[in-house]
């Protein structure tokens, strides 16, 4: 019910996303969505890719820290809206959200997030009847 995401935390210098990247390039992952929350020092670089494991240990392989956690991606409908309407059924549900960032693919709107609520999410989920995607289908979608 979860998808894996690579956190790598990288200087706000030139150079070093590009590094980043072509290890990821080298390696033969392709990205499915990508994400950076910068501060002054450094940034925080999110990425959803078909082989996480695989990036992963390319990543670590190079020397750059990485960290693989598990995230929610659900499938909404492409219209206005409807990430509200699924942000209002896990805040009604008392379950705060870390952080998230979506977007389309193969037509569909994916909301990405992260709550220290993982068990309690899964349920609203399930109860709720939303389309919770795991990595492989995310991978099939970007095909």
């Amino acid at each position: 019910m979860t998808v894996n995401q690579i956190s790598i935390f990288i200087e706000n210098k030139k150079g070093t996303l590009i590094k980043v990247l072509g290890v990821l390039k080298d390696a033969g992952i392709q990205l499915i969505t990508t994400t950076i929350a910068d501060t002054v020092e450094y940034g925080i670089f999110r990425i959803i890719c078909d082989r996480p494991a695989d990036a992963y240990e390319a990543l670590m392989g190079a020397g750059i820290p990485a960290v693989l956690s598990e995230v929610f991606a659900i499938e909404l409908d492409n219209r206005p809206g409807s990430a509200a309407d699924t942000i209002a059924i896990f805040a009604e549900a008392g379950i705060g959200i870390n952080y998230l960032y979506s977007f389309l693919l193969a037509g569909q709107g994916i909301m990405v997030f992260s709550t220290d609520e993982a068990q309690k999410a899964s349920e609203v989920i399930t109860s709720n009847g939303l389309k919770s995607l795991r990595s492989d289908m995310l991978s099939r979608m970007a095909e």
